[in-house]
Order: C-alpha cells, then structure tokens, then sequence
C-alpha cells in the first residue's frame, strides 16, 4: 500500500494530524502499537487523570464542604474499585470516539509496532507476529514520551510507581511519597490525598510547579497542604528501596544531611523521555539528540524533508494541546499552507483542585529578559461568584508590558482556571492590552470577572473589588 502520509503514534498529535490530512484530501494511514489509539493522554494519562481527579474533588467536598451547603450525608466512603471502573468507562468511551473518527475520515487504522525501513518504507509487526509493509510519501513521527526515571529509582509497578500505575492502585496508599511536585506528581497527589492518603512531595527544586510563574507554585502548595501534605523541597533522593510492604528513600537534604522517608507506595513522577524505541531511525537517515529527541526545523520536517515529527518527541512543552496544533500544522504545510503556531501562548494547565493555568511569560522571565513590566493580581477570595461556590483559593495575575500596557503573561490559580486561561490566550494572540481586556464586559458574577479585575489592577492600580 502507497499514502500520501503515514503518521507513526496515534495520541492527541498523530490523530488530529491524520485527520487534518484526510480532511485536506490526502490518503492517509495511522500506526498505533497499543489495542486502543489514544496514546498515552487518553489511556493513561490527561483522560483518566482527570476522571479520578474529578471523582476524588466529589468526595473531598462531600465529606468537607456539602454540610455548609445545607447537604447532610453519613456513612461517607470511597469505593474504590467503582472509582476505577468509572474511570476506565471514560478512557474507553473516548478511544472508541477516536477509531469513529478514523473510520469516518477513512483513515487506514493498523496496530502493530512501525519502524523504517527507508525514508519512504515503514514495516509494521503485528501482535501475531505478522508483519505489513507500507509505504508513503510523507511520513510523521508523532511517538510521544515515557515515564523518565534514575537508576536511584528502579520502577517495580508494585511499590515504587509511575504515573501509570497511580491510576489503577487496588487500595487507598497509607502514606504516598511523590518524586517530582510538578504538574503529574502535584495532580496524582492530590487525588490520593483528598481520598485519605498521607501525602509527602519530594521535589529537586525549590518549589512545586517549579516550571510555571513562582507565584503559582507558592498558592498551589498552600491549597494541597490543607489536605494534609508534606513538603521537602530542595531534597535530592539517593536511593529507593521496595523491602515487601514499604518503600523506604533515602534523601539528601540542603544542608548535607540525610533523612529517611518511609512509605507503602512511592510515586516516581520526575518528568518523561521522548519515546523512539524500535523506530529505527537510521535507516530513515535520521538520530535523536542528546536528550532523545528528534530534531525538527521551525516547519517541523527532520533533516528529511518528506518526513516530520511533533508533540513529545520534539522540543519544547509535553502538552497534549501542543502536539494536536502541530498534527494541523504538519498537514496544512504538507499541501502547501502557510500555518502558524506561536508557542510562546501555548497554555499549561495543572489539574489539581484549584486548578492552575499559565500562559506568556513568567515573572521570572520578564525579568530576565529586562523587559519593562507591571503586574496586576486579583484573589479569589474578593470574587462574588468564588465565595457562592466556596472556591476562594487563589488569585489571577496579570504581566503587561509597562510602556505599552501589551499583555506579556497571564497566570492564574483557581476554580475553573483551565478554562478561563483561554479568554487570556485569545487576548494575546490579538496583543491585547491590560486596559483593553478590562473595558470588556464580563458576566456577573463569574469566575472570569478575576482576571477583568487582574487587567484593572495592572492598569493604574484601577481594581474595583479589592
């Protein structure tokens, strides 16, 4: 079989690629090693992710806030296995929307493991062991990533766990160490800590979400210690060790020492690799870097131009959202369009509960940069729509170039915050300005009025509410 386009990985970048492609008329097939498609974000990582963290949200306020709403409950507890079960329904009922999908656009779905065999030609093992050959004329690599670990840290999938196990433990943890208190470590700690585990973050850098604007990490380790969570920020782990029931780490701490931390379960949650294992690039007359990832140029073609790559296994942020806007932009250059993508308003999200979103530039980074700049910040807890739903955590922060008031960065903690992160997405993508945003209607009471408020205060200090 010949394609126009063969796309190797069926996440959130291969499968909205493949279907860009078929919509701009280009034969298209897909490659997906696993039964499902999906990749990692819909089978074990955004989708049911987020279905427990939604579940374990219910029960926290279940058991924590519905008495001050007048709801009265007793006997109150986490089913554990139907939590699960629920969570699986949801993975399943959105891969199943995705083989729709392909059939739809009649994109060629094979399952099997795809490797080259030459620029043009892509081999597929199947699970029987059989094995097809096909060939196309423009090829993607959209292959994704794998949990990353060190050799201080060896993955059993018993006690010491990625983030894929995290999603599937038979038993609420006694007490769960998490390595890593950035965005996968801060979202699977606080499900298991609203469920009743004893939490405790050990994290390299100084701060959770260490990535996103400072300020954020700080208001998010407020929000996730009222469940009960420890921190040791600035540790370095040096050994983890499964002795049967418990997981004990050893653990350097800034000023030299070490200390023990013993637990049931251990969550490695310290980052992911691009994953080109058994692609056999070389015979495509391609290498990974350094750091595991295929080099691309600002078209996202490899140093072969007929073949590109997008999502985790080039640089820049592991976003699902990333990888889907470059499947698009991939198709679109293949039949000649101009598209772009600006990365820079790429947004980042943190599920926790408040939730966290980002987008432009940190403080940090404007500071760096010597960019000009003031800063506007509006709580939550000065918000009419926040107070009737108890979701007072947090705040809206707003970077605006301080000559020409351009919005530079927009972070914000708080109820629905991956959504309202795209109001500030579109406003900069139009280089809107703080007054601009702040002369814009926005509904009463809602959560979205915080970051009016936001653009208010870094216009001349002119917030209403606070």
């Amino acid at each position: 079989m010949e394609y126009d386009v063969i796309i190797i990985g069926s996440g959130p970048g291969g499968y909205t690629g493949a279907i860009r492609c078929a919509q701009l008329g280009l034969k298209t097939a897909i490659i997906e090693k696993y039964p499902t498609l999906g990749g990692t974000c819909l089978n074990v990582g955004c989708i049911p992710s987020k279905a427990l963290l939604d579940s374990s949200e219910h029960f926290y306020n279940a058991a924590h806030t519905f008495t001050e709403h007048g709801i009265k409950l007793s006997d109150l507890q986490v089913d554990l296995a139907q939590m699960i079960k629920r969570k699986q329904e949801v993975v399943d009922a959105t891969t199943k929307g995705i083989n729709f999908l392909m059939k739809k656009n009649k994109i060629d779905e094979i399952h099997g493991v795809g490797s080259f065999v030459d620029p043009h030609t892509v081999k597929i093992v199947k699970a029987d062991g059989s094995e097809q050959v096909i060939k196309g004329k423009n090829i993607i690599i959209a292959t994704g990533s794998k949990p990353m670990s060190f050799p201080s840290m060896p993955i059993d999938k018993k006690r010491v766990i990625t983030s894929t196990e995290a999603l599937t433990l038979q038993e609420v943890p006694k007490h769960l160490i998490v390595i890593g208190a950035g965005v996968i470590g801060a979202e699977l700690g606080s499900v298991w800590a609203r469920l009743g585990a004893k939490v405790s973050f050990v994290e390299f850098a100084d701060s959770m979400i260490p990535t996103m604007d400072k300020t954020l990490g700080k208001e998010l380790q407020k929000v996730v210690k009222k469940l009960g969570a420890d921190f040791y920020f600035s540790h370095k782990v040096t050994k983890v060790e499964n002795t049967g029931d418990e997981v004990v780490l050893s653990v350097d701490t800034p000023k030299g020492e070490q200390i023990t931390l013993t637990g049931d379960y251990c969550l490695v949650s310290v980052g992911r690799r691009p994953y080109t294992d058994g692609l056999n690039l070389e015979a495509a007359g391609l290498k990974a870097d350094n750091r595991g990832r295929v080099e691309v140029d600002d078209h996202l073609r490899t140093s072969v131009p007929h073949i590109y790559a997008l999502g985790d296994v080039i640089r820049g942020a592991m976003l699902a959202h990333k990888a889907e806007e470059e499947g698009t932009f991939i198709a679109e250059t293949i039949v000649g369009q101009k598209p772009h993508i600006h990365y820079r308003l790429i947004p980042g999200v943190v599920y926790t509960w408040p939730e966290v979103a980002s987008v432009g530039y940190t403080e940090e980074e404007v500071k760096q940069e010597g960019i000009p700049y003031k800063v506007g910040s509006f709580p939550f807890k000065a918000l009419g729509r926040a107070r009737a739903s108890m979701d007072i955590d947090g705040l809206v922060k707003v970077l605006a170039h301080k000559e020409t008031d351009e919005i530079l960065g927009v972070h914000m903690i708080g109820a629905r915050a991956a959504d309202m992160i795209a109001e500030a997405v579109t406003a900069m993508e139009f280089r809107a300005s703080a007054e601009d945003v702040s002369r814009m209607s926005h509904a009463h009471p809602t959560y979205t009025e915080a970051f009016k408020e936001a653009c208010l205060a870094a216009t001349d200090n002119r917030a209403i509410n606070m």
